[in-house]
C-alpha cells in the first residue's frame, strides 16, 4: 500500500461512542456486585468471591489478566518485525498449566490460603513472607502503571484519542468496580472484555483479509518476506527469539505468573472445588491459544499491508507500538464504530490487567501487612479492602503519569516483571518440592536470585545485545509515495529519510560481560533467577541442618495431589479387580480350597424342591 493512500481520521462520534458503552458495561457489572453481594460483610467474600466461582468464568478471567493491551499492540508488531516464531508461546502454556495444576494448585488450595505469600511464613518465615510481598507490590505497581500508558499513548498518537483523559478514565473505571463489587466483579468484567479483544482482532483480521484478497496471499506475503521462521533451533541462549527461548524461557516466566502470582492465585483458589480450579485452568489454555493465534496472524496482515511501505521506517509512526492502531485507522475508516471496537479492545486489555493488580494488591496488603498485625473484625477488614482498592487504583494512575517521563525505560520495567518473577518461583518451588529446605535456605535462595537476575536484566539494558543476536527482519519504503504526508496532521510533511531502526551501542568502554552476559535473551532472565534460587536455598539449608527438619505433609506436594497418582490408581484398581474375577471364576479349587463334602457345590433350585410349603 502506498503513502498517497493513507488518510489517517480521527474518532467519529460511533467510535467514540463504541468506546464509552465498554466502560459502561464494566462499570455496570461492578454496581450489580456491590448490589447482590451487599448483604456480605467479610473480607474473603470482596476478595475471593466466596470462594464459590465455577470454572469457565474463572478461566476466561485466567486469560484476559495478562493478555493486557501489551499483547493487542506489542504481539501483532513483534511479528512485523522478528516474524511468527512467537507462535511457540503455545507450547510453553502448555507446560505452564501442566506444572500449575499439578505442583502449585493443589497446595494453595489445601491451605485456603487468601494471599500466595502466606504460605512462605507458613513453610518458612515472616521475613520470607514480607520480602515476597514487597517484591510483588513493586512489580505490580510498576507492570500496572505501563500497562495504562502504553496503550493510551500509541492511541493519542494514532488516533487523537485525548492521551490524559485514556489514562485517567481507564484508572478510575477500573478502581471503581474493584471497590465496588470486589473479585466477582473483575471476574466477570473480564469475561466481558476477553470477548471485547476478540471481537477487536476479528475486526482488523476479517478486513485484511478482503484488503489483501484472502488468507492465502497474507500467507504467501509473509512466507516472502522471512516472517514464517518457525524452523529456527539454534540452541544459542544469546539469541533473542528461538524454538528454545521462548518454549524453555517462556515457560518460566509464564508459570511465575500462573504458578505463584497473587493475581492468578486468587482467581484459581475462589473456584468451589479443586476440579473446578483445574479445570478452570486448562479451558483458559484455550483463551491463551486463541489470543496468540489472533495476534500472531494480525502481525501477518499487518506486513501483508504494508510489504512495500513500512510506516515506521518512514517515520509515519514513532514507535511499533502504533503499527496496529494505525493500521485500524487506514482499512477500517470507512466502516464507523469499528476503530473505536478496537480501541475498546485495547482498553479492555488494560481495564483486565488493572483490576487484576488493584484486586490482588489489595488482597496482600491485607492479608501480609494488616491482619497479622491488628486485630479487626471481618467488617471493618472488608472496609480497609475497599479503601484499599481505591488507593492501589490511584497509585497505578501515578505510575501511569510516571512512566510517561520514562521513556525508554519502559521496556527495562518490562523486564524486571519477569526478574523479580524468577527468584520469587524458585523460593516456592523450593518450599513445596523440597522438604529438607529450611528458612535460611529460602531467604539466602531469593536475595541470590534477585541480585542475579537484576544483574544481567539491567546489564541487558545498559548494553543491548547487536543486531544480529535479535535479528529483525527487513522493511521497505521502497512503495511509498510521500507527495500527500502533509496529510498526516500528526507527523512530519518533508518526506522522511530512511532510517534504521537498531541503536547500536559502541564498542568502545563496553565492559567484557557485554557480549555474552548482558546479551542473553531476554527470556531467560527467569529461569537464572530460579534456578539461582533454589542452588544457593538447597546449600544452604543442607549446611545449616535442613536434613532434621519436619514439615507439615500439607505444606508440600503429596503423591495424592498429583492427577498421575489417581489415574495410576484407577487403573491398577481395574486391573486387580478383572484380575480378581477371573481368579473367583477360573481357578475356584485351587484358590478356595476344595468344597466341603457335605454340601453340594450347586445352586439351591427352589422351585424344583419336594420340600412341602
Amino acid at each position: 500500500m502506498s503513502g498517497d493512500s493513507v488518510v489517517v481520521d480521527s474518532f467519529v462520534a460511533a467510535d467514540y461512542l463504541v468506546f464509552v458503552l465498554m466502560l459502561l458495561v464494566s462499570t455496570a457489572v461492578g454496581v450489580y456486585y456491590a448490589w447482590t453481594d451487599r448483604g456480605q460483610q467479610t473480607s474473603g467474600d470482596f476478595l475471593m468471591g466466596g470462594r464459590r466461582l465455577t470454572a469457565l468464568p474463572v478461566s476466561l478471567s485466567l486469560t484476559a489478566s495478562f493478555m493486557s493491551a501489551i499483547t493487542v499492540l506489542s504481539n501483532p508488531a513483534e511479528v512485523y518485525r522478528y516474524g511468527a516464531n512467537i507462535g511457540f508461546y503455545a507450547l510453553s502454556y502448555i507446560f505452564t498449566m501442566v506444572v500449575t495444576s499439578e505442583v502449585f494448585l493443589p497446595v494453595f488450595y489445601r491451605l485456603a490460603i487468601t494471599s500466595t505469600y502466606e504460605y512462605l511464613e507458613l513453610r518458612f518465615n515472616r521475613a520470607t513472607r514480607l520480602l515476597g510481598t514487597f517484591l510483588f507490590i513493586i512489580q505490580t505497581i510498576l507492570y500496572t502503571g505501563i500497562v495504562i500508558y502504553a496503550p493510551a499513548l500509541a492511541l493519542n498518537q494514532v488516533t487523537g484519542i485525548d492521551l490524559w483523559g485514556a489514562v485517567v478514565s481507564t484508572g478510575v473505571v477500573c478502581t471503581f468496580y474493584c471497590t465496588m463489587g470486589g473479585l466477582k466483579a473483575v471476574v466477570w468484567t473480564d469475561v466481558f472484555q476477553l470477548g471485547v479483544m476478540v471481537a477487536g482482532f476479528l475486526s482488523v483480521i476479517i478486513r485484511s483479509v478482503v484488503v489483501q484478497g484472502g488468507v492465502l496471499p497474507i500467507i504467501s506475503d509473509s512466507q516472502q518476506g522471512g516472517r514464517l521462521n518457525f524452523w529456527d533451533f539454534d540452541t544459542s541462549p544469546l539469541r533473542r527469539h528461538t524454538f528454545w527461548t521462548i518454549t524453555f524461557g517462556g515457560a518460566f516466566v509464564w508459570i511465575s505468573i500462573y504458578g505463584i502470582n497473587q493475581a492468578q492465585v486468587q482467581r484459581y483458589i475462589s473456584c468451589k472445588s479443586l476440579t473446578h480450579a483445574r479445570l478452570s485452568l486448562y479451558i483458559n489454555l484455550l483463551g491463551l491459544w486463541s489470543i496468540l493465534l489472533c495476534s500472531v496472524f494480525a502481525g501477518m496482515c499487518l506486513f501483508s499491508v504494508y510489504k512495500n511501505c513500512d510506516p515506521w521506517t518512514a517515520g509515519l509512526v514513532s514507535a511499533p507500538d502504533q503499527l496496529m492502531p494505525y493500521l485500524v485507522m487506514d482499512i477500517l475508516r470507512d466502516y464507523p464504530g469499528l476503530p473505536g471496537l478496537f480501541v475498546a479492545a485495547v482498553y479492555s486489555g488494560s481495564l483486565s490487567t488493572v483490576s487484576s493488580s488493584i484486586n490482588a494488591l489489595a488482597a496482600v496488603t491485607v492479608e501480609d501487612l494488616i491482619k497479622p498485625y491488628t486485630d479487626m473484625s471481618e467488617k471493618h477488614l472488608s472496609w480497609i479492602s475497599k479503601g484499599l482498592s481505591i488507593m492501589f487504583g490511584i497509585v497505578c494512575i501515578g505510575m501511569a503519569g510516571l512512566a510517561s517521563v520514562m521513556g525508554g525505560i519502559l521496556q527495562a520495567v518490562i523486564s524486571i516483571f519477569g526478574i523479580l518473577g524468577g527468584p520469587l518461583l524458585g523460593v516456592f518451588t523450593l518450599g513445596i518440592l523440597c522438604p529438607f529446605a529450611n528458612s535460611k535456605g529460602a531467604l539466602s535462595g531469593l536475595v541470590s536470585g534477585l541480585v542475579v537476575s537484576l544483574w544481567v536484566g539491567i546489564g541487558a539494558q545498559i548494553y543491548p545485545p547487536p543486531p544480529e543476536m535479535s535479528r529483525p527482519l527487513s522493511l521497505t519504503t521502497e512503495g511509498c509515495n510521500f507527495s500527500t504526508t502533509g496529510r498526516f496532521n500528526w507527523t512530519s510533511t518533508a518526506p522522511p529519510t530512511q532510517s534504521t531502526p537498531i541503536t547500536t551501542v559502541p564498542v568502545d568502554g563496553k565492559p567484557v560481560l557485554a557480549d555474552n552476559w548482558y546479551s542473553l535473551s531476554y527470556l531467560y532472565f527467569s529461569p537464572i533467577g530460579t534456578t539461582i534460587a533454589i542452588s544457593v536455598g538447597l546449600l544452604v539449608s543442607l549446611m545449616t541442618g535442613g536434613r532434621k527438619l519436619k514439615v507439615e505433609s500439607r505444606l508440600t506436594l503429596m503423591k495424592e495431589d498429583t492427577t498421575v497418582y489417581h489415574l495410576f490408581k484407577f487403573f491398577k484398581d481395574r486391573v486387580t479387580s478383572q484380575s480378581e474375577h477371573i481368579e473367583m471364576t477360573g481357578d475356584r479349587d485351587t484358590k478356595i480350597g476344595s468344597s466341603n463334602p457335605a454340601f453340594c457345590d450347586v445352586e439351591l433350585d427352589l422351585t424344583k424342591s419336594s420340600i412341602p410349603t
